[in-house]
C-alpha cells in the first residue's frame, strides 16, 4: 500500500526523481521574485513571504490532494490583508493567517469543495485568461526605465526556453535559460535589475513561534473578517488551480483533501513566521511543463527555496530579474486558452459573455475572487432563463367540448411560473384536468403558481384534478401546496 502510493504520488523510477527534481528547482527560482512583490503588496518584511512560501510548498506536498501543484504566498490573498497589517502589525497577520487555515480544514470537512460543480467551463476559461493576462501585465514594470539589455536578455531566455526543447528535453529550458542569463549577466556585469533589487533576502532558517497578541474576544473580532476572506479567496484559486491542472495532466484530483491541504500548509505558515497563501496558478504551470507530475516536485521547489535562501543568499540575489521575466512570459503565453478566441464565434453567445465577462471583472478589479463570482452569477442567470423556455402547456377539449385537459411539459420553477399560470384560461364551469406527468416542479413557487391556478379555477366554478405527478414533484406539492395534496403513495410514485 505504502509503495504504491510513493510509486502513484511521489515517484516511481530515478528518471522521475531527476525529472521531478529538475522542475522543482525551476518553479523554486521563481518563486523568490514573486513571494518578495506579495511581501512588498502587504506591507511586511520580504522574509514574511519567502518562509511563507517555503512552508506552503512544504506541507502541502504532504497533504495536498492535487499532486504536482504548486502553492505558496501569493497576490490573491496578499492584497486582502493590507489594512490589517497597516492598523494592527504583523503578528495579527499572523493570528489571521492561522484562523485562516482552521477555517479552511473545517470548509474541508463540510464537503464546500463541492461548490465547484457550480463553476462553468466558461468561467473557468475565463479565469485562466485573465489570470494570464494579469501575469503578463506585472510583467510590463521590468520593462520601465531600463536599458536595451534588459530586452536583449528577456528575447534571449525566450529563444533558449522555446528552441532548446526541439534539441534536448533532458533539462527543462526554464532552467536553463535561467542559468545561462545569470551566468552571463554576472560575468560580464549587464546593467539590469536583479532579485536583490526587489528586497533583503533572509538569512538563516525561519524559527517557529507563536503570534504575539493578547486572546481576547476584540482580537477575534479583528482578524475574523480577514481570516474569512483569505479563506474563501485561497480556496476558490487553489480548487480553480487544481482543476486546470487536471485537465492539463488528463488527471483527477482530491478537491476535499486539497482543502484539508490548504489549511495545514497556512497554519504551518503562520507558525514559521510566514503570510497566507493558496495554489498559485504561474508556478503550476511552470512546474507541469517542465515535466512535475507528482508530489515531490511541490517538495523540492520548497525544499530548495528554503536551501537557496540559508546557504546561497547572496548568490540568489545577483540573478537578473530579465531571466525571470521571460520564464513569466512563457508562463502568461501557455496559461493562456488561445482556442478560446476562435471559439467566440462558434460557442453559444452566452458562454462566450460568461468568458469575456470575468476576464474582464478579474483584470479590471485585480480580484479573481470577484470575476469568478461574477462569472457564476452570470451562469446562472443564463441557465434559469434557458431552462425557462424548456417548457409548454397544451390545452385540449374532450367529450365534444365538456372538459378541458392541460397537458404540462418542462420545468417549473421561480423563472417559469408567469407563463406557467398565463397559460390557463377560464373554462366557465367546464371540469378540468392537469396532467403534470411531463413536468416537473422545481421549488414553491412552482407549487405556489399551481395552488394560483386551481384556486382561479375552482372560483369559476371548474372541478380540477391533477395527476401525474412524479416521485419528487409530489413531495413537494404535499408538503407546501394549499388546495391540493397530491393524495397518492409516494413510494408507488415512479421517478
Amino acid at each position: 500500500m505504502i509503495k504504491t502510493t510513493v510509486r502513484n504520488q511521489w515517484f516511481s523510477n530515478l528518471a522521475e526523481v531527476r525529472r521531478e527534481a529538475l522542475a522543482g528547482i525551476v518553479v523554486a527560482l521563481a518563486l523568490i521574485p514573486e513571494a518578495i512583490g506579495f511581501s512588498i503588496i502587504s506591507g511586511v518584511d520580504p522574509r514574511v513571504g519567502l518562509y511563507a512560501s517555503v512552508a506552503i510548498a512544504i506541507v502541502i506536498s504532504f497533504l495536498g490532494g492535487r499532486p504536482g501543484m504548486i502553492s505558496a504566498a501569493t497576490a490573491a490573498v496578499a492584497v486582502v490583508v493590507v489594512p490589517l497589517v497597516r492598523d494592527h502589525g504583523v503578528e495579527y497577520l499572523f493570528a489571521a493567517t492561522i484562523l485562516m487555515g482552521a477555517i479552511q480544514a473545517v470548509a474541508g470537512l463540510l464537503r464546500l469543495d463541492l461548490l465547484m460543480q457550480f463553476v462553468s467551463r466558461s468561467v473557468i476559461t475565463g479565469f485562466v485568461n485573465a489570470l494570464a493576462i494579469l501575469i503578463f501585465m506585472a510583467q510590463i514594470p521590468q520593462f520601465v526605465g531600463v536599458t536595451w539589455h534588459t530586452y536583449a536578455m528577456v528575447a534571449a531566455g525566450l529563444a533558449i526556453i522555446y528552441l532548446l526543447p526541439r534539441v534536448t528535453k533532458t533539462v527543462p529550458s526554464p532552467l536553463v535559460a535561467i542559468v545561462v542569463l545569470a551566468a552571463i549577466s554576472i560575468a560580464m556585469g549587464l546593467p539590469v535589475r536583479t532579485v536583490g533589487d526587489m528586497g533583503r533576502l533572509p538569512e538563516g532558517l525561519p524559527s517557529f513561534a507563536l503570534p504575539q497578541i493578547p486572546l481576547t474576544w476584540e482580537t477575534l473580532q479583528i482578524i475574523l473578517p480577514y481570516s474569512l476572506t483569505m479563506a474563501a479567496v485561497g480556496l476558490l484559486e487553489s480548487l480553480l488551480t487544481a482543476q486546470i491542472v487536471d485537465d492539463m495532466t488528463d488527471t483527477d484530483s482530491n478537491k476535499r483533501r486539497e482543502c484539508l491541504g490548504q489549511g495545514g500548509a497556512n497554519v504551518a505558515a503562520a507558525l514559521v513566521g510566514g503570510m497566507g497563501g493558496c495554489a498559485m496558478i504561474g508556478q503550476s504551470v511552470i512546474n507541469v511543463t517542465s515535466g512535475g507530475r507528482k508530489r515531490l516536485s511541490t517538495f523540492v521547489a520548497g525544499a530548495f527555496l528554503l536551501f537557496l535562501l540559508a546557504v546561497l543568499g547572496p548568490t540568489v540575489g545577483r540573478i537578473p530579474m530579465p531571466a525571470l521575466v521571460a520564464v513569466m512570459i512563457m508562463v502568461s503565453i501557455g496559461t493562456f486558452s488561445w482556442n478560446s478566441i476562435p471559439n467566440l464565434r462558434r460557442h453559444p453567445p452566452t458562454s462566450s459573455a460568461v468568458m469575456l465577462v470575468t476576464v474582464a471583472v478579474v483584470v479590471f478589479t485585480h480580484d479573481l475572487a470577484l470575476g469568478v463570482l461574477a462569472g457564476v452569477l452570470l451562469s446562472g442567470i443564463f441557465f434559469a432563463g434557458k431552462v425557462r423556455h424548456m417548457f409548454a402547456v397544451e390545452r385540449r377539449e374532450s367529450g365534444g367540448g365538456a372538459g378541458v385537459t392541460y397537458r404540462v411539459t418542462g420545468e417549473i420553477f421561480f423563472a417559469s411560473v408567469e407563463r406557467f399560470t398565463r397559460a390557463f384560461q377560464a373554462e366557465e364551469g367546464r371540469p378540468v384536468t392537469i396532467d403534470v406527468s411531463g413536468a416537473h416542479f422545481w421549488d414553491i413557487s412552482g407549487v405556489g403558481a399551481l395552488d394560483k391556478i386551481i384556486g382561479r379555477l375552482r372560483r369559476d366554478g371548474s372541478n380540477v384534478e391533477v395527476i401525474g405527478y412524479n416521485r419528487a414533484s409530489a413531495a413537494l406539492v404535499d408538503r407546501f401546496a394549499l388546495h391540493d395534496k397530491t393524495g397518492v403513495e409516494l413510494g408507488a410514485v415512479p421517478h
